[in-house]
Order: structure tokens, then C-alpha cells, then sequence
């Protein structure tokens, strides 16, 4: 088998995205009681800030390995991400190295992190991939939404591409779920079914946590 990340370089990864995040903005966290303690589980994670990833990794209570758009692996990044644990996949093919490390990580009962929509965006979960119901229909990994907002509001006056720093971000974790029909079919159309289940729930959890956050 392809070989998989491991848990110590994401436990890394998380412990370098606390100081961070925390150093830099004001994260608050709700809801981070809800993931599961043990056992495989995918953080879907809605996607309109380059900051979203690191966030996420910074305040969940488990390392994360995220799967990330290969383009983002250059220079010194690419061993880094590399040794803290992060999966490279090419978006533009079947990347089978990165569907089976992913697969991989939840075997060992590691967290998978996905950002369904593919590419960054609105962040509002409307257009969603087949991977995240591939990933949780072949596993059976519950899936755990998690929405991110106050990243993008705002435009930080020191570092444009950031929010402005101390600015409050908020990441709010929901309930988990399992996408899959309970049959174990793998069909296009057991995925098709499974992606539509995943939209709605991501979509509720999204508008909860807008609720809950005022924003």
C-alpha cells in the first residue's frame, strides 16, 4: 500500500496552526466536543479563505490531514506540508496515489480533511464534488461539517491576502453523519445519492452556524 501519512507529523502540523492561529486572529471555537474521539472520521470544511485549512488545523481537538490541491506544494512548502502530515492530490485526474493515502489515514482511524466545493469560493457548500461521498461510502467514516466564517470579510490593512490580525474567526463544528445509505454500495448512483444527503446537511449545518455566530 501506498504509504500514509503519519499521525506525529499532522500532531506537528496542529500544534505549529495553534500557535498561529491563535497568535494571529481570534479563533472561536464551537461545537469541537462533537468529533469523535477515536476511529476514522472526514472534516468537511467549507472553503473561502486560504486560511481556512490552518484554522482548522489549528483548533480541532485531533490532527487533520488535508487533502490539498498539489499546485500549492512548491518550494519549501512541499517538503513542509509533506512532513506535517497533508496529502497532495492533482484535481485535474484521478490522483489514485491521493485516494489511496487518504483511504490510508482512515484505516489507521486518522482525520481526513476535505474542502467538497473543490476550489475556494463562496464557501456556501452549493457545488460539491463526488470525492467526500467517495471517501466516506467506501470507508464508513462518519463525516463531521465544519464551517469556517469571518475569514473572508474583511481584508487585513498589513497582509492583504489575510484577515486583518486579532480579527475573530469563527469555526464551528457540527453533529456527525454517515453519507452512505447504510448498504455499502459504491454505485454511481449510491454516490450521486450520498453526495445530495451530504449537500443537505452541509448546507443545514452552514446556516445553524450563521445563526449561532451572527454572521
Amino acid at each position: 500500500m501506498t504509504d500514509v501519512p503519519s499521525e506525529r507529523g499532522a500532531e506537528v502540523g496542529r500544534r505549529i496552526g495553534v500557535g498561529l492561529m491563535y497568535g494571529l486572529f481570534k479563533p472561536r471555537v464551537l461545537g469541537s466536543w462533537r468529533v469523535p474521539a477515536a476511529g476514522p472520521v472526514i472534516f468537511a470544511v467549507n472553503h473561502s479563505h486560504n486560511i481556512d485549512g490552518p484554522m482548522v488545523m489549528g483548533v480541532a481537538p485531533r490532527p487533520t490531514h488535508f487533502l490539498i490541491k498539489k499546485e500549492a506544494f512548491v518550494g519549501p512548502l512541499d517538503p513542509f506540508l509533506t512532513g506535517i502530515g497533508q496529502l497532495k492530490v492533482d484535481r485535474h485526474s484521478t490522483d489514485r496515489t491521493a485516494i489511496s493515502r487518504a483511504l490510508g489515514v482512515l484505516e489507521q482511524g486518522g482525520v481526513l480533511g476535505i474542502f467538497p466545493e473543490g476550489t475556494r469560493g463562496e464557501g456556501d457548500f452549493a457545488a460539491l464534488r463526488a470525492g467526500l461521498a467517495y471517501f466516506a461510502v467506501r470507508s464508513g467514516a462518519p463525516i463531521v461539517p465544519v464551517a469556517v466564517l469571518g475569514s473572508s470579510e474583511r481584508r487585513g490593512r498589513l497582509i492583504k491576502g489575510l484577515p486583518p490580525l486579532r480579527s475573530r474567526v469563527d469555526v464551528v463544528f457540527g453533529d456527525p453523519f454517515d453519507a452512505g445509505d447504510g448498504s455499502g454500495r459504491r454505485t454511481r448512483k449510491a454516490l450521486d445519492e450520498a453526495t445530495e444527503r451530504i449537500q443537505k446537511q452541509l448546507t443545514a449545518h452552514l446556516e445553524n452556524a450563521r445563526r449561532l455566530t451572527g454572521r
